[in-house]
């Protein structure tokens, strides 16, 4: 089967969480405000994002002393001079005046710059800090702690990704779909595909009508490759009726019911996006004649789509077309038996071993070709076959 591999085939970036932004803001914004304060003006608290989050609040201000430290820091940070901040924080770090909030905003605006700079290495480490440190507010520990997730598992650190976020869903009661969306991918990555679907049906179900596909498109996967087969039908049918225009949806939905052995749904799908014009790539027609090989009675849909693709130079004329076009030729009704025998002859040289020869000595033989059949049970010999008296009964035919 040509679709198989899920994995390859729908995982996409899926972790669409934004990763800079939204914690230096509220972080920024929580040091401005105190700053205000002091100057006897007044300013709108930043919303409250976790109103669950079993943390209490920690009651730390900036410390008077660091206040221009600060300040140049955050400034460094918005004039995007992300070198400068990382020093800056660095300071402030090894500064034994510094307090916990000092110290976390500083971390905090360095994973910011070492992410901007690519970094995410540092990023990670500085993020550690931030959460030893704890003396931001919920909104920006707890966003600190979603950013460590994202880069861990974006690293390829997946377990300890995971756990990460086992811990943020833990403590701050979140059931924000974008975020429960990072953990079902986290799941899905770590084969865990029985934990991943519950995960990804909350999401999916919290989003609503903002769901979107490529969400229940690694629901499908996580479905299917967990065996849940006809459940993953069900959700690749939906995925194609909603967008009935999307050729990766129809083809994800051929795939599908091939796994299903749905071969008639298959064809019935694949036939619609190669009727349109849709099929343009080697895979896709690959796929295609492949569906038709595996459905009763389809031998002339097999030899037309292989011919086609040949002509507009679609397919390359290698072993497997030939091969599924010689054997198209032979089962079609009325049997094309000297056209079969012209691919078999051309699919032989290209077989990794003399079997290939081995049958159309067989067939030319059939059809009364002796000469021809003597030849290709020698070509098979010469090559390598399992059993060489099978050859040896065609060569010394009298």
């Amino acid at each position: 089967m040509i679709f198989s591999n899920h994995k390859q085939a729908v995982l996409t970036v899926l972790i669409a969480t934004a990763l800079g932004g939204v914690v230096v803001t509220d972080a920024v914004a929580q040091t401005r405000e105190r700053s205000s304060e002091r100057r006897g003006g007044k300013e709108a608290k930043a919303e409250v994002m976790f109103p669950d989050a079993t943390r209490a609040e920690p009651n730390i201000k900036a410390s008077p002393k660091l206040g221009k430290q600060l300040q140049k820091l955050i400034d460094s940070y918005n004039d995007q001079k992300f070198p400068e901040t990382r020093a800056l924080a660095d300071e402030i770090l090894a500064n034994s005046a510094a307090n916990a909030y000092d110290k976390s905003l500083a971390a905090q605006l360095a994973a910011q710059a070492a992410y901007g700079d690519d970094d995410t290495a540092a990023a990670k480490k500085y993020l550690q800090q931030v959460l030893e440190l704890g003396g931001l507010d919920n909104n920006g520990h707890y966003q600190s702690m979603l950013m460590l997730g994202q880069l861990q598992i974006q690293d390829d650190q997946t377990t300890e990704g995971l756990a990460t976020l086992d811990r943020y869903f833990a403590e701050t009661k979140s059931t924000k779909p974008e975020q429960l969306i990072i953990k079902g991918q986290a799941l899905y990555q770590l084969e865990r595909y029985q934990d991943a679907i519950p995960v990804l049906k909350q999401a999916i179900t919290a989003a609503g009508a903002d769901a979107k596909d490529s969400w229940r498109q690694l629901l499908m996967a996580a479905m299917s490759e967990a065996g849940q087969t006809g459940e993953a039908v069900a959700e690749a049918e939906a995925i194609a009726k909603r967008s009935p225009d999307d050729k990766k949806a129809q083809m994800n939905l051929a795939s599908m019911y091939m796994q299903a052995d749905q071969m008639d749904k298959a064809a019935a799908a694949m036939d619609t996006l190669y009727k349109s014009g849709k099929l343009t790539d080697e895979r896709e027609y690959k796929q295609l004649y492949s569906i038709y090989a595996n459905t009763e009675n389809k031998e002339k849909e097999v030899i037309a789509v292989i011919n086609d693709g040949l002509q507009k130079g679609i397919l390359k004329p290698d072993y497997q077309v030939y091969l599924a076009q010689a054997q198209a030729y032979y089962y079609s009704e009325p049997q094309q038996a000297d056209k079969a025998i012209e691919a078999w002859k051309l699919a032989a040289p290209l077989s990794k071993d003399g079997e290939t020869y081995l049958n159309l000595a067989r067939v030319l033989h059939a059809e009364g070709r002796i000469p021809e059949a003597k030849e290709a049970a020698r070509q098979a010999k010469a090559k390598g076959v399992k059993n060489p008296k099978d050859a040896d009964k065609i060569i010394n035919l009298k």
